[in-house]
C-alpha cells in the first residue's frame, strides 16, 4: 500500500491515493521506521555513513509518503480524507516525539560530534548535526520519564488542536454564502467580480449572483460595493468566522481551542527550561531575545504611527466630505480607501486586471528568474495532478541540467484552504544512487477564469504569486545535499521570508513590469500613464498597512510571551491592548480576527509572525544592492543565488547576508521603500 501513496522514486500518484488506505500506509511506514531506528540506536561505532545517512533515508521516506496526503487535505479536502488525516496525526506526533526523545540516537549524534571524524565532515554536515543536537534538547531528550511522557501527550494534543482550528476556519468560511438576484444590490462591483459571482451561482444551479467568504469573492464586495448594508453583512461574517459571534455563533468556535493551545505551549516550554513559549520559539530564530523582538516591533511602531495617523485623518475627512460617511465604520475602511486611492491616483486594482493575464504574468516571472539566476523553466505535460487547473513545471540550469520541479495550483475553489503558500513535496538530498531533486507545491487562491476570459490578476495578486515563487526558488535552487539543512530546512523562521519578500520587488520596477503585463485582448503593454499611477500609489496608506502587520506580530508575540498559568489573560484582552497601542482604525466589538489567525494557531508562525517584518528589513536592504547595481545585473543576481538561495540552512543567515551585502543589515531601505523615511 505504501507505494500507492507514493512511489519513492516518482512524483506522487495523486490519481491512486485512496483515503481508505492512508492509515494502513502510515502504520506500515512507522513500523518499518521504528525497526530501523532500533538497529541504528544499537550501533557501537557510528559514522555519517552507517548512522546519519540511513537515518536521513528513513526520515525522507516518511515525509514523502505523508506530504501528498497532507497536501491533498489542504487543497482537496473531503470528509473521508479529513477523517484519516486526523487519525494519522497522533500517530505521527507520537513517532516524532519518540524520535526527539531517543537517548540512544542522541548519544550517537554526540559521539560523532566529539570524535576525530568531526574535523573531516563538511560545514553542511556539521551544521546538520549541531541542529539535531539542539532539537533533541528542545524535544526533551534529557527529561525525566514522567516529564517525557507529558511532553509527548502535549505534542499529540497540540497536533489535534491545530488541525481542528484549521478545519473550523474552513467550515465556517464555506458555511456562509448569499445569493442576490438584483444586480443593483451589487452596484460598484467590477465586471470581473460580477461575472465570478454569476458563475459561482450557476455552478450551484442557482440564478443571480452568489457571494461567499472565499477571498476572491469577499474582497471585491468589501472594497467596491456601494451597498453599505451588504458590506456590513459580509464583513461581519468574515471577521467572526469560527467564533462565538456572527451569523453562525458557537458552531465552529475556536475560542477554547485557542486557550488550550496557548496553555499547552506554555507548559511544554517550561518542561524544557524556558520561561514561556516565545523564548522557546526564539531558540530556532535569528532574534536573540524576547526584548529584542519587542524593541524591534516598537521601533517600527514609532516610525510608522505618525504616518498612519495622518493617513487615517485624511481618510476620515474624505469619507465625510466626499462619500457622506460621517462615521467611518470598520466595513467602510476598504471601500473609502479605494475611493480615495482612485481620487488621488485615478487608479484601481480592477483597472489593472486586464493588463495582468495569468499566462503573461507567469511567463514574465520566469523570464525575470532567468535574467537574475540564469535558469530555464518549462511546463511538463503528462504528470498526474489533483485538479485539472494544476500545472507542473521543470526548472533547469542554463546548461540544460534539470534541478527541480514544481506544481502550480492558482485558483480558489470549494474544499481548498484559503491563503497562499509554498510547501515541500521533495527535498534535495544526496542518496546512495544519486541526487534526489527538490519538488515544490506552490498554492494560491486567485479568481479563476470566467466568461471565456483568461484569469486576470490584480497587481496585489501578482505580488502574492511572486512572493510564493520566491519561497519556491529558495527550496528549488538549493545546492545543499543534506535534507535537514537543504532549501528552507534549517533556515531560522525569521529569515525564511527573505527570498519571498525580496522577489516581490520586481513587481514594482518599470523595467520589469513590461515583462509581466500586456492587455489580454490587445496585447498592449501597460501604458506609461497607468504605470506611473501604479508606482505613485505604491505607498498609499503604507503607514496604516505597516501598523496592521505589526498589530498581528505584537499580538502573536505578547500572547505567547506574557502567558501566565493560573491567571491567563483573555486572548481578546491581549489583542485589545495591542490595538490600543498601534491601531488607528475603528475595530468592531464583535471582531474575532484571532479565531481565524491560522498562521499562529494552525501554522508555523507561533511567536514568529514578527518574522515577516524582520525578514522585510533583510529583503529591502538586499534589494537596495540591485537598486545600486541594476535590477537585472547578472553578477548581482548570481551573488544572491549563491549566497542566499543556494545556501539553504547550512550557514547562519546573518553570515550569508553579510557575504551578499558586504555589511550588516540596515532598516533604512525598508522605511524608504515604504515611504516612511
Amino acid at each position: 500500500m505504501a507505494n500507492a501513496i507514493l512511489a519513492d522514486e516518482e512524483l506522487p500518484p495523486f490519481d491512486k491515493i485512496q483515503a481508505s488506505e492512508v492509515v494502513e500506509a502510515v502504520d506500515v511506514t512507522l513500523e518499518e521506521n521504528r525497526a530501523l531506528l532500533d538497529k541504528l540506536s544499537k550501533l557501537e561505532r557510528v559514522s555519517w555513513q552507517n548512522f546519519i545517512a540511513p537515518l536521513e533515508e528513513l526520515e525522507d521516506r516518511l515525509k514523502k509518503r505523508w506530504s501528498s496526503v497532507s497536501h491533498l487535505n489542504a487543497v482537496m479536502n473531503s470528509d473521508e480524507l479529513r477523517e484519516v488525516y486526523n487519525l494519522c496525526l497522533p500517530k505521527l506526533s507520537n513517532y516524532y516525539t519518540e524520535l526527539g526523545q531517543n537517548q540512544a540516537l542522541f548519544r550517537n549524534f554526540k559521539k560523532i560530534s566529539q570524535s576525530e571524524q568531526w574535523q573531516h565532515l563538511t560545514q553542511t554536515q556539521k551544521k546538520y548535526i549541531e541542529d539535531c543536537l539542539r532539537d533533541f534538547r528542545l524535544s526533551g531528550v534529557d527529561l525525566e520519564p514522567e516529564s517525557k511522557k507529558r511532553y509527548k501527550e502535549i505534542n499529540q494534543r497540540l497536533s489535534k488542536l491545530s488541525s481542528q482550528f484549521s478545519e473550523n476556519v474552513l467550515d465556517a468560511t464555506q458555511a456562509w454564502e448569499k445569493v442576490i438576484q438584483d444586480a443593483d444590490e451589487l452596484k460598484g462591483l467590477p465586471d470581473t467580480a460580477l461575472e465570478s459571482a454569476q458563475q459561482a451561482a450557476s455552478t450551484k444551479n442557482k440564478s443571480g449572483y452568489l457571494i461567499n467568504l472565499e477571498f476572491p469573492s469577499y474582497f471585491p464586495v468589501i472594497t467596491y460595493c456601494e451597498n453599505r448594508a451588504l458590506r456590513k453583512e459580509i464583513y461581519t461574517a468574515f471577521v467572526t468566522r469560527a467564533s462565538d459571534q456572527g451569523p453562525n455563533p458557537n458552531t465552529w468556535d475556536n475560542s477554547e481551542i485557542i486557550d488550550e493551545i496557548l496553555k499547552l505551549r506554555h507548559e511544554q516550554s517550561l518542561l524544557v527550561g524556558f520561561k514561556n513559549y516565545a523564548e522557546k520559539s526564539l531558540a530556532l530564530k535569528m532574534a536573540g531575545s524576547v526584548e529584542e523582538v519587542i524593541n524591534f516591533l516598537n521601533q517600527l511602531v514609532e516610525k510608522s504611527l505618525p504616518f498612519a495617523k495622518k493617513e487615517f485623518a485624511e481618510l476620515k475627512t474624505f469619507a465625510a466630505e466626499q462619500l457622506g460617511l460621517e462615521e467611518l465604520e470598520p466595513w467602510d475602511i476598504a471601500f473609502a480607501s479605494e475611493k480615495l486611492r482612485q481620487k488621488k491616483y485615478a487608479l484601481s486594482q480592477e483597472e489593472l486586471r486586464p493588463y495582468f493575464p495569468v499566462d503573461k504574468v507567469i511567463s514574465g516571472m520566469f523570464e525575470i528568474s532567468k535574467r537574475l539566476y540564469q535558469i530555464e523553466i518549462v511546463q511538463v505535460e503528462d504528470v498526474v495532478v489533483w485538479h485539472k487547473d494544476v500545472k507542473v513545471y521543470r526548472l533547469m540550469e542554463s546548461s540544460g541540467e534539470v534541478i527541480a520541479l514544481f506544481y502550480l495550483d492558482l485558483y480558489a475553489r470549494e474544499n481548498k484552504r484559503g491563503g497562499a503558500w509554498m510547501d515541500e513535496c521533495r527535498v534535495r538530498r544526496r542518496k546512495a544512487n544519486g541526487m534526489q531533486l527538490p519538488v515544490a507545491y506552490l498554492t494560491c487562491n486567485f479568481t479563476p477564469p470566467v466568461a471565456g476570459k483568461p484569469a486576470l490578476l490584480t497587481h496585489n495578486e501578482v505580488t502574492t504569486l511572486f512572493h510564493e515563487f520566491g519561497h519556491g526558488l529558495h527550496h528549488m535552487l538549493t545546492q545543499v545535499d543534506v535534507a535537514g539543512v537543504s532549501g528552507i530546512n534549517g533556515v531560522p523562521w525569521d529569515a525564511v521570508e527573505l527570498p519571498s519578500q525580496f522577489f516581490e520587488n520586481w513587481c514594482w520596477q518599470s523595467q520589469a513590469l513590461p515583462l509581466i503585463s500586456s492587455h489580454y485582448e490587445s496585447g498592449e503593454s501597460l501604458p506609461d500613464g497607468l504605470l506611473q499611477k501604479l508606482l505613485s500609489a505604491k505607498n498609499f496608506q503604507s503607514g496604516m498597512q505597516m501598523l496592521r502587520q505589526i498589530e498581528f506580530a505584537l499580538f502573536d508575540f505578547k500572547v505567547h510571551a506574557e502567558y501566565t498559568p493560573g491567571q491567563p489573560k483573555s486572548v481578546q484582552l491581549s489583542l485589545d491592548e495591542v490595538r490600543r497601542q498601534v491601531s488607528v482604525v475603528p475595530i468592531a466589538d464583535f471582531n474575532r480576527f484571532q479565531h481565524s489567525f491560522s498562521h499562529i494557531f494552525a501554522g508555523g508562525y507561533a511567536a514568529g509572525y514578527y518574522s515577516y517584518k524582520w525578514a522585510e528589513v533583510l529583503s529591502a536592504d538586499a534589494f537596495s544592492r540591485f537598486e545600486e547595481e541594476g535590477i537585472f545585473n547578472s553578477e548581482t543576481g548570481l551573488s544572491f543565488k549563491q549566497n542566499i538561495l543556494q545556501a539553504g540552512g547550512a550557514q547562519a543567515p546573518a553570515e550569508l547576508f553579510v557575504q551578499f551585502r558586504g555589511r550588516e543589515p540596515q532598516v533604512d531601505a525598508l522605511l524608504r521603500h515604504n515611504g516612511l523615511a
